[in-house]
C-alpha cells in the first residue's frame, strides 16, 4: 500500500506538527520482537539457535527464534538485495490492537488492515515518521510462543529493548511520546554535552521495555554502524554468567563485558550480518550519566 509522510497526515488534517495535543489510546504493554534481514541462514540459525541458545520456531518469515512465551526475533532471507540495512520492522504488544488502530486513525496516521499472525494474535502495522515498519501485537491470554522448554542453552529469556536511527528527535516523539504515551525513561551520550541516545519506555504503568531512539548517526552511515545502531537488547540477571554461557554454546566473540554510560554492565555480541545483539543487565550498578531513571527497570519475568 502507499503509506503517505507522517508530516503530511497532519497537514491533511489541517494541524501543524507542534499543535496537537497529547491523546493516548490503548497503552503498549512491551516488546514484541524485531524483524532483521539474513544472508545466510544456517550461519543465523547458528548464532541465534546455538550461541544464544534461543528456541526455534514456525512464523511467515525464514527463521524464527522465540525469547519467551511472548517475544521472538523474525530473520527474512536477503537474497542479492545490497541493502545495507538489516532492520525490516520492530514489534510492540498491546491489549487491544483494534481500539489502539482506531486511535492512530483518528490522529491522521494511515495504518494497515487488522490481520491474523501466523504464531497467533492479531496484528497491525504502520510507518514511523522517518519509514521505519512498526507493528502492534495483541495476543489473547494463554497465549504463548514457546514450543518445548528444555532451554538450559539459553542465554537470555527477555528482550528489554529495540533500538534503531532516529534523524529528528522531535517528529519521532509525536508518534511515541504525544500518542503512543511513552515517556522517557533514561536519555544520555558519549560525552555529557552530547545526546546520543533516548530511551523512551512502553506507556503501560508496569511496563519496563524500551524503543532506544540512536540520533546523531551520519545519513552516509555504513552497514557496519547501521548494525551497531539498529539492535536489540536482551535482559540478563548476571553479564558473567551470561558470558559463560555464551562460550559454552561456542560463542567466541572477542568483546568483554563493560558498564554503559547508562551504569549497566552491557555485552555486544554480532550476528552473521554485524547486527549487534546486546546482553544488558537489567539494573544499574552505578549512578548513569546524563541523567537519572525516571521509570522501573526491567527484571526477570
Amino acid at each position: 500500500m502507499h503509506w503517505p509522510s507522517f508530516a503530511l497526515c497532519f497537514l491533511l488534517l489541517g494541524l501543524p506538527l507542534g499543535a496537537q495535543e497529547k491523546s493516548t489510546g490503548p497503552t503498549i504493554t512491551g516488546v514484541a520482537g524485531i524483524r532483521l534481514l539474513a544472508t545466510d541462514p544456517e550461519k543465523s540459525r547458528e548464532f541465534y539457535g546455538k550461541e544464544l541458545g534461543l528456541r526455534e520456531c514456525r512464523s511467515g518469515a525464514a527463521l524464527c527464534f522465540t525469547v519467551n512465551a511472548l517475544q521472538m526475533i523474525e530473520l527474512d532471507h536477503l537474497g542479492r538485495d545490497n541493502r545495507l540495512d538489516r532492520l525490516v520492522s520492530v514489534a510492540f504488544r498491546t491489549r487491544d490492537v483494534a481500539k489502539l488502530r482506531q486511535h492512530l486513525v483518528s490522529q491522521g496516521i494511515q495504518s494497515g488492515d487488522l490481520v491474523t499472525r501466523a504464531l497467533g494474535g492479531r496484528a497491525v502495522d504502520i510507518l514511523d515518521p522517518e519509514g521505519h515498519a512498526v507493528e502492534f501485537v495483541e495476543y489473547e491470554p494463554g497465549t504463548t510462543l514457546e514450543t518445548r522448554t528444555d532451554h538450559d542453552m539459553q542465554v537470555s529469556r527477555q528482550i528489554i529493548h529495540v533500538g534503531y536511527v532516529v534523524k529528528n528527535r522531535e517528529v519521532m516523539d509525536r508518534l511515541y511520546r504525544e500518542i503512543l504515551g511513552f515517556h522517557i525513561y533514561w536519555q544520555g551520550g558519549r560525552a555529557e554535552t552530547e545526546m546520543n541516545w533516548v530511551d523512551m519506555q512502553v506507556s503501560d504503568r508496569h511496563g519496563t521495555d524500551w524503543l532506544e531512539y540512536m540520533l546523531g548517526v551520519s545519513p552516509d552511515a555504513s552497514h557496519k554502524t547501521l548494525g551497531v545502531m539498529n539492535h536489540i537488547a536482551l535482559g540478563v540477571p548476571d553479564i558473567r554468567k551470561a558470558q559463560e554461557q555464551l562460550i559454552k554454546n561456542g560463542w567466541k566473540g572477542g568483546e568483554e563485558p563493560k558498564i554503559g554510560r547508562d551504569g549497566k554492565w552491557q555485552l555486544n555480541l554480532y550476528d552473521p550480518d554485524e547486527t549487534r545483539v546486546e546482553l544488558m543487565e537489567f539494573k544499574p550498578t552505578k549512578e548513569p550519566c546524563c541523567s537519572p531513571y525516571t521509570g522501573p527497570h526491567p527484571g526477570p519475568r
